[in-house]
């Protein structure tokens, strides 16, 4: 059974929200919108790239990373929704305080913003591994780019994901 609201509560709380409505209709309050290129270390150049060499050279520094065995990726093949691909990443490495993964980008070639993730790892990670759903506008190649504590840059092999249209093969 639920308690009812003391009348002290409700006219307190009527209170506060009518004062801070007013003080923001008198422009002593003023809401500022939380974009992302306002946070400190967000690179949203990178995130607004239209291209993927574009969103390479922002977030990476180069177009060109050698492929290494380390850098595990997993996406189907088909997706029969491509509002909801899952792809499970896994970088193998030490994770010690001398030799870890720093950050993992995720990159679908002709998405429009290609670059689609980007993680940041300590060694407290334990592992460089992460779950996600990305969504794809079509089929295409999705590609991850590791790079370590001391800036070493190494890659998955491109992996093509089928994106069907409503499930139909299209």
């Amino acid at each position: 059974m639920n308690k009812p609201i003391a009348r002290r509560q409700f006219l307190g709380a009527s209170l506060a929200t009518g004062a801070v409505a007013t003080a923001a209709g008198l422009g002593l309050l003023k809401p500022q919108m939380a974009f992302a290129d306002n946070v400190a270390g967000w690179p949203a150049k990178a995130f607004d790239a239209k291209l993927l060499k574009d969103a390479m050279s922002d977030s990476i520094g180069k177009t060109d990373v050698p492929v290494s065995s380390k850098v595990k990726l997993t996406a189907p093949t088909i997706a029969e929704n491509g509002g909801a691909v899952p792809v499970t990443i896994e970088v193998d490495s030490p994770m010690t305080a001398d030799d870890y993964i720093a950050t993992v980008y995720l990159f679908v070639d002709h998405n429009p913003t290609p670059l689609a993730s980007q993680f940041t790892f300590t060694p407290a990670s334990g592992q460089a591994y992460i779950q996600q759903r990305i969504k794809m506008a079509k089929t295409d190649n999705v590609r991850v780019v590791a790079k370590t504590n001391k800036g070493v840059l190494m890659a998955s092999a491109p992996r093509e994901v089928k994106v069907t249209i409503g499930g139909c093969g299209g």
